[in-house]
């Protein structure tokens, strides 16, 4: 004795297609066209409280690739000393020259006050 399917053959076409399967765009697909394009995602929270405001945030997310970033003019990262090693770099030469030029000012500042006590 056989089960009779639980579907009749007319429904069983109704129902979607497993994950995986033909014909769709699977994840990788989509995350380069994602990627590729960019994605903005932006949106506000308020938080009010008798006509009062209270609180505002303001969120704005990109997804994009690198290359499309910079294409969009956005590359902070590059300029930021905790994600980038030539920023920190940068930030380190600015600052010891800086701190190069105090020094032979306070050198300077030492020797004239030298040379005014000098009898």
């Amino acid at each position: 004795m056989t089960t009779p399917n639980r579907f009749p053959p007319e429904r069983s076409g109704r129902f979607p297609e497993p994950y995986g399967s033909g014909g769709g765009a699977n994840l990788a697909d989509i995350l380069e066209r994602v990627l590729d394009k960019g994605v903005v995602i932006a949106g506000d929270i308020r938080i009010n409280l008798l006509d009062i405001e209270l609180l505002t945030i303001k969120l704005r997310l990109i997804v994009a690739s690198v290359d499309k970033a910079k294409e969009m003019g956005i590359d902070w990262w590059e300029t930021d000393p905790a994600l980038s090693s030539r920023a920190r770099r940068d930030e380190l030469t600015r600052e010891n020259a800086e701190l190069r030029e105090r020094l032979a000012r306070l050198e300077e500042l030492e020797t004239g006050h030298a040379r005014e006590e000098a009898p």
